[in-house]
């Protein structure tokens, strides 16, 4: 009987949610949940002294607001728990003691001062460990474990021949073990290195699919030691390629902070939707075998094979991302687009009273990023200074010597008015062109330029002086004929 695939994120607790991260919480998510599997949430808070606080939250959030929903985890339990790493410290120890007795792990005494002094001595960038505590008698260490001196435990790699494994995406991979360092798995204040710690924990929670990013592959080889000294079935493991950004000069380096905003939370709060990045960041390394490019999350799990993912690195592009946004934002009813519009009125229109619907329906079509809206909408709150020369538009054939009466013909026929709503204000000025004899935009735009005072708006004259109301309309436009002279 074939076993259920089990996946883990398992992100440390040490600040925000990057891109990186959340590509591999994605794919976990995508492999378990595509193959009808268990996506499993594991928090890895060995390395304290990195830890931030509100970190954890910021990781249940993320998680919850991209719809990855887990199946077990410290929030919700499981059959496999606990699932914080240092709620687990207690089993590591006697799982490295075990490796001693093994002969595939030994105790070492060495001092900081004399690590220091090896790396100060060593020719060669990042010397390793020169294995000094290998070879100690049984009755030496006894010895020093007696007088209390504080040890780490550390990996005994073989010296010689090499290690292949497997790996879904980049095949087979070898590594010379004279190349592995005999890396440490037990630190002196008892906590389990991140390298051990995953193992044991992968193992004992049943993980099936190891899935991370491709700078974890040169670690592998000693993931893989690991298991066979102790006998276990080895993961399948998923690597992932690089996440690059661009340059400035048009090269490309590994994805960072210069590049803009790369967390899950610094996206959001730049305007773009949850969904939006989802669906962006599944093609980033994955490509589905259509060239299909639009997927909410059901549509990537049932689209996902691992075989899609991509050896070749994967570039960041914010143009591609702000495509995805506004394609999704075009994508709503109005009144989901007013919802999560919703904020962004109440910064740039404060106490003012407003149809968001109203709003909404004119900004929808023409918005990229959420937060391009408060400023394209803050003159509905405070009309800008702004000069006589806007009235001037070649295209409309408005000028400084016609704007006056076109405006004033605008106003009276405005005032008249029974009714002020959309249709009412449209079929006026309509009415008011057909009875000047000029086009539409003609009558229009002086209007549109005094109620707003601004050359680009959202929504026409029509939509502006529905949303001013006949009060404040009626007032800009004065204002408007008096600046006109």
């Amino acid at each position: 009987m074939s076993k259920t695939v089990r996946t883990r994120f398992a992100p440390s607790p040490t600040g925000f949610m990057h891109v990186g991260n959340l590509r591999t919480a994605l794919y976990e998510y995508l492999v378990a949940k595509s193959l009808g599997g268990t996506f499993v949430l594991r928090i890895e808070d060995t390395d304290q002294e990195r830890q931030v606080e509100g970190a954890v939250d910021i990781i249940y959030n993320t998680l919850k607001r991209a719809g990855l929903i887990h199946d077990e985890g410290p929030d919700i339990g499981g059959g496999y728990g606990p699932y914080v790493q240092s709620e687990r410290k207690d089993m590591y120890l006697p799982y490295a003691k075990k490796l001693i007795e093994k002969g595939q792990a030994y105790y070492c005494f060495c001092t900081k001062e004399r690590l220091d002094m090896l790396r100060e001595n060593s020719d060669e960038p990042g010397a390793g460990y020169d294995r000094h505590c290998r070879s100690l008698s049984e009755e030496e260490v006894q010895k020093n474990l007696d007088a209390g001196v504080p040890y780490v435990i550390r990996q005994k790699m073989p010296l010689e021949g090499s290690t292949t494994f497997e790996d879904a995406v980049y095949g087979s991979i070898t590594v010379e073990n004279s190349e592995l360092q005999d890396q440490i798995l037990i630190k002196a204040d008892g906590f389990p290195t991140y390298n051990f710690a995953n193992v044991i924990d992968d193992h004992t929670m049943n993980i099936t699919h190891v899935v991370r990013g491709s700078e974890y592959l040169s670690s592998t080889p000693k993931y893989n030691l690991l298991y066979k000294a102790f006998g276990w079935e080895i993961p399948t493991y998923i690597h992932l390629p690089l996440i690059m950004g661009k340059n400035d000069d048009g090269t490309i380096s590994k994805l960072s902070k210069r590049h803009g905003a790369t967390s899950f939370e610094d996206l959001v709060a730049g305007g773009y939707l949850p969904e939006a990045i989802i669906n962006y960041i599944a093609l980033l390394g994955w490509a589905p075998k259509d060239n299909k490019e639009m997927f909410t999350l059901p549509e990537l799990v049932e689209s996902f094979s691992i075989d899609g993912i991509s050896k070749s690195p994967a570039v960041f592009d914010y143009d591609k991302l702000d495509w995805f946004n506004s394609e999704y934002i075009k994508a709503m009813t109005t009144e989901q687009f007013a919802a999560v519009a919703e904020p962004y009125f109440k910064k740039a229109l404060g106490d003012m009273q407003y149809d968001s619907i109203k709003l909404a329906s004119i900004l929808q079509q023409r918005t990229v990023r959420l937060t391009e809206i408060p400023e394209k909408i803050a003159f509905f709150a405070e009309q800008p200074e702004y000069d006589s020369s806007l009235f001037v538009n070649k295209k409309s054939k408005t000028t400084l010597e016609n704007s006056p009466s076109l405006l004033k013909a605008g106003i009276e026929a405005l005032e008249a008015l029974d009714k002020w709503d959309h249709d009412s204000i449209h079929d006026c000025l309509i009415g008011l062109a057909v009875k000047l004899g000029v086009k539409n935009g003609t009558a229009m735009w002086p209007v549109r330029i005094a109620a707003s005072g601004m050359s680009v708006t959202p929504g026409g004259a029509v939509e502006i002086l529905d949303i001013l109301g006949r009060e404040e309309s009626l007032r800009r436009l004065h204002k408007g004929l008096e600046k006109l002279g």
